[in-house]
């Protein structure tokens, strides 16, 4: 853990000047989330990065809490709610399985480009559940890789040991499906099944 949050320190203000890299499908992804999302819900997301999608969301939720393991981005975070003055929308410091949120307790929680960079998805995936009130939803947009070939693997493994690249985990779109549906979830919709060049987005609900 100490390295990936000094992994993601190092790269924060780079992370924050990079353009959205498909912005189209940025935009789907959001109007998708906002047709789940009430005034009257409390939200969750983890592995916010710089706050980007937090500071769109908040406005149409009673209350948004932000979290990253990495100050620095954090940091970045607070800077952009500082210009923007979204009241209700708060960034912390942590990783999802320091957060002491009570069972049933979160209506929506959101995990983006984040569960394959986790040490144990199947865990955060189990905590998310466990969080969300019954009929809850749980918004993940996830790098699904298990189809590529043996090279990348090699090479994000290189990568790590030489402390250039974060831990990336390999998994396809029908294990990280599998992984949602045996913690509890149901898939309520998916962006884009086809098309395995883009990341697995999925709206989980938890049963009511």
């Amino acid at each position: 853990m100490a390295y990936s949050v000094g992994f993601w320190n190092f790269m924060a203000a780079r992370y924050a000047r990079q353009p959205v890299a498909d912005e189209q499908t940025y935009q789907r992804k959001l109007e998708k989330t906002q047709h789940y999302l009430r005034p009257d819900m409390d939200v969750l997301e983890f592995g916010c990065g710089t706050g980007s999608t937090a500071l769109v969301h908040a406005p149409h939720v009673r209350s948004y809490v932000g979290t990253d393991v990495s100050d620095k981005m954090i940091e970045i975070a607070r800077g952009k709610l500082a210009d923007q003055a979204v009241d209700n929308l708060t960034f912390k410091v942590s990783a999802l399985e320091q957060l002491a949120y009570p069972n049933d307790s979160v209506d929506a929680v959101l995990g983006l480009s984040i569960l394959h960079l986790l040490e144990d998805p199947e865990r955060a995936i189990a905590d998310v559940h466990r969080m969300l009130k019954p009929g809850g939803y749980f918004f993940s947009s996830t790098a699904c890789l298990g189809h590529t070939g043996p090279m990348l693997k090699i090479m994000v493994r290189f990568g790590r040991l030489l402390r250039l690249l974060p831990l990336v985990q390999f998994f396809t779109r029908e294990q990280l499906k599998s992984m949602m549906v045996q913690a509890g979830f149901e898939i309520e919709f998916e962006l884009d099944p086809d098309d395995l060049s883009k990341a697995c987005f999925l709206v989980a609900r938890k049963a009511a």
